[in-house]
C-alpha cells in the first residue's frame, strides 16, 4: 500500500545581505507553503553561520531547518520554488525515517 504522507526535513540557506525583513518574509513564505500542503512540525532558525566554502562570493548564510509531514509529491514542488526564489542560496530536502 502506498504511503499517504511522509516525514521530511528541508534545510535552506538564505543570502544574509537581504536584511532582516526580507529574510523573515522568505521564512514566512516557505512556512505558509508547507502549512497549506501539509503539517509543519518544527521550524528552527539557526541564524547566520559561516559557510564551508564561498557560495555566490559570500562566506556566510542564514540557515533555516524545517520539519514537516506532507504528501510525497510536495517536497519536489517546495524545492523547485526554493531554487527559483531570489535570495535562496542552497536547499536540501531529505526524508526522515520513521
Amino acid at each position: 500500500m502506498a504511503k499517504i504522507t511522509g516525514k521530511y526535513e528541508v534545510l535552506y540557506i538564505i543570502n544574509p545581505t537581504l536584511g532582516e525583513e526580507s529574510i523573515a518574509a522568505l521564512v514566512e513564505k516557505f512556512k505558509a507553503m508547507v502549512e497549506a500542503e501539509g503539517t509543519l512540525t518544527n521550524i528552527d532558525e539557526w541564524g547566520k553561520r559561516r559557510l564551508a566554502y564561498l557560495v555566490n562570493d559570500l562566506a556566510e548564510g542564514y540557515y533555516v531547518l524545517m520539519n514537516f509531514e506532507s504528501k510525497p509529491e510536495f517536497p519536489a514542488e517546495l524545492e523547485r520554488v526554493m531554487k527559483i526564489t531570489e535570495g535562496v542560496m542552497r536547499c536540501l530536502t531529505t526524508v526522515v525515517e520513521e
